[in-house]
């Protein structure tokens, strides 16, 4: 499939060790070229107001001050990776001017379509980021099977540890996409998953997206303090935020 597509599916968030939470809700994302024109749909905005958009300040550098495929193609060169022959985006898209992405991917492809690299895009409440480079050791193509590996570094939720590791699985098919990310830190962690069907953006699809989950990243920050309210009442501990990472990227 090419051009730009919608993605509507669901994460599932699973908290492992003594304090059990669980939750499953509906998400949107869409997948584009960031170098290819804008569709031109009346839905859909390209660095400009819509009722949905996507922005380049919103990815690839800090939150708001972002580069856009720019800063990503810097961090390929700079870390000696390949996958800069076809490169897509996939996050949640601004709805009425409001985005936040907890996890955004840059999918970088080689010239055969083979999927190379990911750089997870990682953005926690208190607006700091960082981006995880995912890959094989030898560089080789990334299989559904493949886990790829990753020292966690930027504090996301307040009732996890920062010290611990992650571990990444992308099964990018042409009709969907699922991704899994699992972290271990301490007694405990959480399992994260991605999940949906791949269609061609189109108007009908985004309006159906936008009246089935309203309010967008609106709705997302409202069900991540619903959670952590949960999380709370049941005694998880609490751990104030430390100083962000120094550096944009790491392995």
């Amino acid at each position: 499939m090419s051009g730009a597509e919608i993605i509507s599916g669901h994460t599932w968030h699973g908290r492992k060790g003594a304090v059990k939470n669980a939750f499953r809700y509906g998400v949107d994302y869409v997948l584009i070229d960031p170098e290819a024109p804008a569709p031109r749909l009346w839905s859909f905005a390209r660095n400009r107001r819509g009722l949905t958009a996507l922005h380049d300040s919103d990815h690839g550098g800090a939150p708001g001050q972002g580069r856009g495929v720019t800063w990503l193609r810097e961090v390929l060169a700079a870390e000696g990776l390949p996958g800069g022959d076809r490169v897509r985006l996939l996050a949640q898209p601004r709805v009425l001017g409001h985005v936040f992405n907890p996890v955004s991917f840059w999918l970088c492809h080689d010239a055969e379509d083979r999927l190379r690299v990911v750089v997870a895009e990682v953005t926690n409440t208190y607006g700091d980021r960082h981006s995880y480079l995912c890959h094989r050791d030898d560089l080789e193509p990334i299989g559904a099977d493949d886990t790829l590996r990753a020292r966690k570094c930027l504090h996301v939720s307040p009732f996890q540890p920062v010290a611990g590791d992650y571990t990444f699985r992308f099964d990018i098919r042409p009709d969907r996409i699922g991704i899994r990310i699992d972290f271990t830190g301490g007694n405990g962690g959480v399992v994260a998953t991605l999940a949906g069907t791949r269609a061609p953006l189109t108007d009908g699809r985004l309006l159906a997206a936008c009246l089935r989950r309203p309010f967008g990243s609106r709705r997302v920050l409202a069900l991540i303090h619903w959670q952590a309210l949960r999380l709370w009442w049941k005694g998880a501990g609490f751990r104030p935020r430390p100083e962000p990472p120094g550096a944009e990227v790491s392995r």
